[in-house]
């Protein structure tokens, strides 16, 4: 459900629209210092604001230093101002300072619920749009603008100038070769070959071949020399996916390529030198294959020079359906059909979703869902997404967890000093003060208090 922020002093408008607004959740706000405290506690997309709030409240003064604040604060907040039937003077200048809209006094709900709509709608596209110019030229293909993929997509832009051995770590599905791809088009080598090899797909008895070539006669059928894909990787960059999979006896043969960046090919005696920029991905836990002896200490230790941590899908908040958007413009052409998008409860499903398959099971679920919509708006049921589907977890809840858990950790590491568990959290007192209070941390206060 929609958040929105309600600043009214009036506790009759506040019951008036708690009645007749019950698509969306409210919360309220009597003042300037309590409206930015809920601010901060819900980060709301869009806030409507009474300007005549107390101390003066025959005057437009405080509301509109409560609209600066809001907009400082959040500035892709949208305001909807509140004002008397004759204040068109006020209503005008706080939409020269940034707010979104008005609507004046007595309050008509269904038109606030269209302004309301409307300015919800703008958000997402807001959203969507500043997603879709995260991804510049060299991140074409990596759609987003959560936190995890910016930084993901920051350490790509870090690394791919560099000939450092990179280690891409994901769930299936989560776009390790688009990553690779991705830092192969950002270096030096972009001009030269983009070789991958899917080391879990073939054979044990093949791969060593495959990899590094054979000369004529090695083996029976070997009718000529062929060069392996190392080889033809030569001056550009290799892919090793799935290198968790890898067989033990190869690994060695293996660590010394990189090593020394020398291969021979089986049934050659001659040491061929090979200028290639290596990536390795997997979706195993190397380290605990190290620890059980199934995967070589060495090698691990090589490969992962620097370790790219890709979140899973499910991880990645409204990124969903940005990419989800994307990937129906692309079949739109790909199928020649003219579905325009997703309906409401769609989007929620997707956001809810747990996802397992990462992206390639979005698109696996969208490709059928464009050739079998009967409507022009993709729903849940196409997509085969229902109530049941839905994680347990509502994204409200995880984000709990996780600020309890950094704020308690943070804490810790300060040994029970607020001011600097605030710094280490990068948010002022006030702000931690207004967390503990919203996720009822108080046993922090009481400690410090004691001490």
């Amino acid at each position: 459900m929609k958040t929105v922020l309600v600043i009214e002093d009036d506790i009759g408008i506040q019951k008036q629209l708690k009645w007749s607004l019950p698509d969306y959740e409210l919360v309220f706000a009597q003042d300037r210092a309590s409206a930015l405290t809920q601010l901060r506690r819900y980060e709301p997309e869009v806030v409507t604001l009474d300007l005549g709030l107390p101390p003066d409240p025959a005057n437009a003064s405080e509301g509109l230093a409560c609209l600066h604040e809001i907009l400082t604060l959040q500035p892709g907040c949208k305001v909807i101002v509140v004002t008397g039937s004759n204040d068109n003077e006020h209503a005008l200048k706080a939409i020269a300072l940034g707010a979104y809209d008005y609507y004046q006094k007595p309050i008509d709900t269904a038109v606030l619920t269209v302004i309301l709509d409307r300015a919800f709608k703008l958000s997402q596209l807001e959203i969507e749009n500043k997603a879709l110019r995260a991804a510049n030229l060299n991140n074409a293909d990596i759609i987003g603008n959560s936190d995890a993929m910016a930084k993901a997509c920051r350490t790509v832009e870090k690394i791919a100038p560099t000939e450092i051995t990179t280690l891409l770590l994901g769930e299936s599905g989560t776009g390790k070769e688009v990553f690779a791809r991705a830092i192969h088009r950002q270096s030096p080598r972009n001009n030269k070959a983009f070789v991958a090899i899917n080391c879990a797909s073939i054979p044990e008895n093949l791969l060593e071949s495959e990899l590094f070539g054979y000369e004529k006669g090695a083996f029976t059928g070997a009718n000529k020399t062929t060069l392996g894909k190392i080889e033809c990787a030569n001056g550009g960059t290799l892919l090793l996916d799935e290198i968790g999979d890898m067989p033990l006896s190869l690994q060695a043969k293996m660590l010394r390529f990189l090593q020394e960046r020398v291969i021979e090919r089986v049934g050659g005696r001659q040491e061929i030198e090979v200028d290639v920029r290596v990536i390795c991905a997997t979706h195993r836990n190397l380290a605990e294959m190290v620890t059980e002896q199934s995967f070589r200490e060495d090698l691990y230790y090589r490969i992962s020079e620097i370790t790219l941590l890709i979140p899973p899908l499910r991880q990645r908040g409204h990124d969903i359906v940005v990419i989800a958007k994307a990937l129906l413009n692309k079949f739109n052409h790909e199928f020649n059909t003219q579905i325009q998008g997703f309906t409401e409860s769609a989007m929620q499903a997707m956001l809810q979703y747990n996802w397992p398959g990462n992206i390639r099971e979005l698109q696996n679920k969208l490709k059928s869902a464009v050739i079998l919509a009967e409507s022009k708006y993709i729903s849940a049921e196409d997509i085969g997404l229902s109530e049941q589907h839905s994680k347990t977890d509502t994204l409200r809840k995880v984000r709990e967890q996780a600020e309890t858990g950094a704020i308690r950790h943070a804490y810790t590491l300060a040994n029970g000093n607020l001011s600097k568990t605030a710094d280490a959290l990068g948010i002022t007192r006030p702000t931690l003060y207004a967390l503990i209070d919203k996720y009822r941390l108080h046993d922090l206060r009481s400690i410090e208090a004691e001490t």
